[in-house]
């Protein structure tokens, strides 16, 4: 039932007689207010008429008040004054709040019991004493306030407004702006990451209201649960450095209150040492690094001061994590015991951890290392990277489960989404980390993008779109036309590693640019628009978990055409029949990695149009994935059905990772400028930073072959032996 329409009204035939005359009296009112007006510039001309027809030698009576009229009366009639007046009027509108955070709150959810937090005004409001006429005309306004009122309890403009449908609950969820929408409008990007930040706010909110101190947010029950006997902080801590960025002052501090009086890592649980790695040190580290250098929080008054907490916290959770490594290879076990920080293999994957879970801890380790000085985070973390390079792997393309006892590969499945996708980001961010001064991940990301060029880069048919495949039995068998969301990271991490973070017209004026940039900044291109016809193809605008494509028999590999120059609207484009979206993969879970890599295309090639594609991708989140009755935002069981079905489910990479990247991709680029960060898998900015005599490279390459193979593969893989570093051929 519409609470706004509770007698169904807008069923009824009454409802057009109530229209009309809801117009007639509006159009009555504003042509009295005009008439009045008319009345009060004719008075005041006959007034200045008088005045000038009187002599001007005759003196003022000496008890009355001498007056004239203002030789610069201004002319109420001038464009301009219409200008300022509606600057004046937004102004106020904006300041008061009436379409402030707390009405769109309120619109989107149809409640006014959310707790709003606003800690910079928009504007101040204008004052009232340059409206006197207000109370000359009280009355003509109240009316038309209370017609409006009564418009809007009844929902005669309800066409007017957008609204996503929650079949789950039943409700209509209006979003009342639209900013910039229309074509050829122009976009106000700083309105637009406000929009970012308002919705944040509300689910932040949310979680506040129903969950908070809970490693997980179920927004339909509108309850949390922990993942350990006391908590991880698994969606504060990881949402952290988000609330620093946008500057959101008095969530920060509550943040801060329940860390330093709350979050106890000494529990007997086990976790996922890479997802508590990325997510929790992660988010500790960023927030360490965000509160010194852009110092967004005071600590008041608190005993320790947030660099202290925030650096003792992560130290402490380092420590407990360091028993995961201690397997007979060096690769890390997949959990780990807090308590005892002791490691242990998947149950599910007998003794294997995945290649994404090894080998995407680095970046975390070694910033630890750095702040501290303490080389055991280092060396951990490096001997892992020496481990999976000396397994010599063709072409740099490693199977994604490997043993963390014997090193040997479990199976030969090869893919970049899941188990796999964030090793082969860490091996670029690696050397951008060190300030490029570690070559051997240059490398090693050299000889990985050229495996996947080779060998996982395909097209569809008939479109010729660009895939990035799977290899389930690995080179030199059939590929699987089969692309992860995940995959979509991939984008935006060959365009950092084609430039190092600085824009492509800076690049290219450096004497290392070559024809091997240029061709990777067009593969970053082609991916990106992929990753983005997977929204555009689906009813709802949202992304499916995994999308399937028809390809050419036999496939067409890398070189052999080009994908279209634009992904047409048009309902039966024929791009869009080469796309396959089962059934049991059309769930949308909230997932960031479309707009990451948007966010390094905009910031590297400059085209808006990496912007547009991210507003459109945000209104669609917006529209279809929002909870009634303070719920936040949730995951979308199926991208293809409308009215949408929600899932009770809120990853907290929603918070820590999709919306920062939506406020980052609408910010200015001097908001964490990329030559100068790197950004963790789990969206978490740290600093760059230069190798010193306690922290170096402490591992060689072996010497390998024309092939990419290694030359003496009889040597143990991870001996503690130095190799002459050999040099990797790349792809022009």
């Amino acid at each position: 039932m519409n609470t706004r329409d509770p007698f169904n009204i807008r069923r009824a035939p009454a409802i057009q007689v109530l229209q009309a005359s809801a117009s007639i009296a509006a159009h009555s009112a504003l042509s009295i207010s005009r008439q009045v007006f008319e009345s009060g510039k004719q008075a005041l001309e006959k007034g200045r008429q008088s005045l000038e027809s009187s002599p001007t030698t005759s003196p003022s009576p000496p008890d009355l008040m001498s007056f004239s009229i203002p030789s610069n009366l201004p002319s109420f009639e001038s464009p301009q004054r219409v200008i300022e007046d509606a600057l004046w009027g937004n102004s106020a509108t904006n300041a008061t709040g009436s379409q402030g955070i707390r009405d769109k709150a309120a619109g989107l959810f149809e409640s006014q019991g959310l707790p709003m937090y606003k800690d910079k005004p928009y504007s101040y409001t204008a004052s009232r004493r340059r409206h006197i006429w207000w109370r000359r005309k009280r009355t003509i306004l109240v009316a038309i306030l209370i017609l409006g009122l009564l418009s809007y309890w009844l929902g005669l403009f309800a066409s007017l407004r957008g609204s996503s449908v929650d079949t789950a609950i039943g409700k209509n969820i209006p979003w009342k702006w639209r900013t910039g929408t229309g074509k050829g409008d122009p976009a106000d990007w700083n309105d637009r990451r406000e929009k970012v930040k308002e919705a944040f706010i509300l689910n932040w909110n949310a979680y506040d209201q129903h969950a908070w101190g809970m490693d997980e947010f179920h927004p339909l029950s509108k309850k949390g649960n922990q993942m350990s006997p006391k908590g991880l902080g698994w969606i504060i801590v990881d949402s952290l450095d988000t609330l620093m960025i946008m500057n959101l002052t008095t969530e920060i501090s509550h943040a801060r209150e329940w860390i330093q009086t709350s979050l106890d890592y000494n529990q007997d649980t086990e976790v996922n040492t890479f997802e508590i790695t990325i997510r929790m040190l992660g988010g500790l580290l960023s927030a360490y690094y965000l509160s010194t250098e852009l110092q967004l929080a005071s600590n008041g008054e608190n005993e320790i001061s947030d660099e202290d907490l925030y650096l003792e916290k992560a130290v402490d959770l380092a420590d407990r994590l360091l028993g995961a490594f201690e397997s007979p290879s060096g690769i890390p076990y997949s959990r780990v015991n807090l308590n005892a920080s002791r490691g242990s293999a998947s149950l599910a994957r007998s003794d294997a951890s995945s290649i994404a879970e090894a080998g995407t801890l680095q970046l975390e380790l070694k910033y630890l290392a750095q702040l501290t000085g303490e080389r055991q985070y280092w060396d951990k973390a490096e001997k892992v990277m020496q481990v999976l390079d000396d397994t010599g792997q063709e072409d740099g393309l490693l199977p994604i489960f490997i043993s963390a006892d014997s090193a040997k590969f479990h199976g030969n499945h090869i893919r970049l989404g899941s188990r796999g996708d964030s090793y082969y980001e860490y091996l670029i961010k690696q050397y951008l980390q060190t300030s490029e001064q570690e070559p051997i991940y240059l490398e090693m990301w050299n000889e990985a993008l050229k495996g996947i060029r080779q060998h996982l880069i395909t097209y569809s048919n008939p479109s010729h779109l660009t895939i990035l495949a799977e290899l389930p039995k690995g080179i030199g068998y059939p590929i699987y036309p089969k692309m992860d969301h995940l995959v979509c990271f991939m984008p935006g991490v060959i365009a950092l590693g084609a430039t190092g973070g600085l824009t492509v017209a800076e690049a290219q004026t450096l004497p290392s640019w070559t024809s091997k940039q240029d061709s990777e900044i067009e593969l970053a291109r082609q991916l990106m628009q992929t990753c983005w016809g997977m929204y555009r193809v689906t009813r709802t605008g949202l992304a499916p978990e995994i999308a399937h494509f028809q390809i050419y028999d036999p496939p067409k590999m890398e070189g052999f055409g080009s994908p279209p120059a634009s992904l047409s609207d048009d309902e039966d484009a024929d791009w869009k029949a080469d796309f396959i979206i089962e059934h049991n993969n059309g769930h949308n879970l909230q997932r960031p990695e479309t707009v990451e890599s948007l966010f390094y295309l905009w910031r590297i090639t400059g085209d808006t149009m990496y912007r547009e594609w991210g507003w459109q991708m945000f209104k669609a989140f917006v529209k279809y994935s929002t909870v009634p009755r303070d719920g936040g935002f949730t995951s979308v069981e199926n991208v293809n059905k409308i009215p949408v079905q929600l899932m009770d489910n809120m990853e907290s990479f929603w918070l820590s990772e999709t919306l920062k990247y939506f406020y980052l991709l609408f910010s200015p680029n001097d908001l964490l400028p990329l030559d100068q960060i790197i950004i963790n898998t789990e969206a978490h900015p740290f600093p760059r930073f230069e190798l010193s005599k306690i922290l170096s490279t402490g591992w060689k390459r072996r010497p390998r072959g024309a092939d990419g193979k290694i030359l003496n593969p009889a040597l143990p893989v991870g001996a503690n032996v130095k190799y002459v570093t050999a040099q990797v051929q790349t792809v022009n």
